[in-house]
């Protein structure tokens, strides 16, 4: 037989090596027939027979391919390199090339196969020791083909169906804290002493229920309320002029604002009181020329003294608060309305005040409720007829004094609580805002507190 021009010499080793045989018994057993394409592999595996026929009797026979994936050596063509003067491996190899092209079509041509060319089993002809990936066997069962001991996905072992077994709720009992209770019971304990102070006290506490309405004490709490309602209003408008002032790049009204705050924060209030009570001593007449001219002493009623001592006192306090205020709103609020073509009044009404708001709010509810208690020292100073002066002259003419004081302060103390509910919902309003959840107003933190304490679970709390 004639050695074609591309066969090696006969001198040259061959530079694969045939594949190692295998157990035919193992490879027989392992080879199973293909479920879904069983016909068309049959008929490759007939015309890879009669190809490896033809190529016995005419062409030299071609080196098989190792079963176990190694890559053929290097300079190797698409055909394989026949064995000089053996016919026998040309066959083995023609039989490993059928049936690593496809599966037998039944087991009988498997283990033809299987017989025929007992190599080393790989990845497309797996055995029962080294089974493949398409292919699983027993012992090492695949993706798709789940085995007992080794359940996937698709068919789950007896474990993992299982019912899985209710954990028992945690019952978990809170920490007893005996501080708390220790320090409860002392506060209890004084607060016991106090009321029994007072109870044992040579006070006529019926008096006081005798008077609380009485035609006197109302007038003097009508005028603390409008005293303290005028003299706020007047120092809030001049203190947002004040704060204005302040903040002015004007040098002249930058330094008068702050010298009128220097000033009125400087000095008590009561001493204001006495000094615009008392400024008929020092100015007979008041003139304002065309305006307005009059004596002093019937200008400078105790009425006009407590406004005056009262308001321009609370316009130095208003005037920080205010700056404050509008220091907050950012600067590129004031730009923004400027470049659309507002003023500098219009941008400070419709921008920046309506901002500052929410800062300014709290602090001047504050202030008010002090200006209610504050309002309380013009009666001495000022002579204005006030809650406190109205309930003093009933204590000296009935002597009660001590009872009306506290006549006094139980009405003072019903006014505080009433502004402090409009400052809340005051703050609540301007907040809406800045806040994504605004605050509970009192009668819904009652309803929350009251199904608080009615869903409390008995006997500790479940985790």
């Amino acid at each position: 037989m004639t050695s074609s021009p591309d066969s090696p010499s006969p001198d040259e080793p061959d530079k694969k090596e045939p594949a190692k045989p295998a157990e035919t018994e193992k490879q027989a057993e392992a080879a199973k027939p293909a479920e879904a394409a069983a016909a068309e592999k049959a008929e490759k595996a007939g015309k890879a027979a009669e190809a490896a026929k033809a190529a016995k009797a005419d062409e030299p026979a071609e080196d098989a391919k190792p079963a176990d994936g190694d890559k053929p050596a290097k300079g190797a063509e698409d055909d394989a390199e026949p064995a000089k003067g053996d016919d026998k491996p040309a066959e083995a190899d023609a039989s490993a090339k059928a049936a690593k092209s496809s599966d037998p079509a039944d087991p009988a041509d498997g283990d033809k196969l299987a017989k025929t060319n007992p190599g080393k089993t790989g990845k497309d002809n797996p055995g029962k020791d080294n089974p493949g990936k398409d292919n699983p066997g027993k012992d090492n069962p695949g993706k798709d083909n789940p085995g007992k001991d080794n359940p996937g996905k698709d068919n789950p072992g007896p474990a993992a169906t299982a019912t899985a077994t209710v954990p028992e709720a945690i019952k978990a009992i809170p920490v007893r804290h005996y501080g708390r209770w220790i320090s409860a019971v002392l506060v209890l304990a004084l607060l016991g002493l106090l009321i029994n102070a007072f109870a044992t006290a040579k006070v006529h506490y019926s008096a006081i229920p005798d008077y609380i309405f009485d035609g006197t004490v109302v007038s003097g709490l009508g005028k603390t309320v409008l005293i303290s309602l005028l003299a706020m209003l007047l120092g809030l408008v001049l203190g947002i002029v004040l704060a204005v002032m302040r903040l002015s790049k004007n040098p002249v009204t930058s330094s008068v604002a702050w010298v009128y705050i220097w000033f009125f924060r400087g000095t008590p209030v009561y001493v204001q009181l006495l000094l615009w009570f008392n400024l008929a001593l020092i100015f007979p007449y008041i003139n304002l020329g065309p305006i307005y001219r009059d004596e002093m002493s019937d200008f400078m009623t105790p009425f006009v003294a407590a406004l005056l001592g009262l308001g321009l006192n609370e316009a130095a306090y208003m005037s920080e608060i205010v700056r404050a205020g509008i220091q907050s709103v950012d600067e590129g609020q004031t730009e923004a309305a400027h470049a659309l073509g507002m003023s500098q009044g219009r941008t400070l009404r419709r921008i920046v005040l309506p901002q500052a708001m929410r800062v300014i709010v709290p602090p001047t509810g504050n202030e008010f409720i002090n200006m209610l208690k504050t309002s309380s020292l013009a009666a001495g100073a000022a002579q204005y007829l006030e809650l406190l002066r109205s309930t003093s002259d009933i204590g000296q003419t009935t002597g009660a004094t001590v009872e009306m004081l506290f006549l006094a302060a139980t009405w003072y103390l019903i006014l505080t609580s009433i502004f402090s509910v409009g400052q809340f919902y005051l703050e609540r309003h301007y907040a809406r805002g800045s806040l994504r959840t605004l605050p509970l107003t009192p009668w819904q933190k009652i309803k929350v507190n009251l199904a608080s304490f009615s869903n409390r679970p008995s006997g500790g709390v479940s985790a």
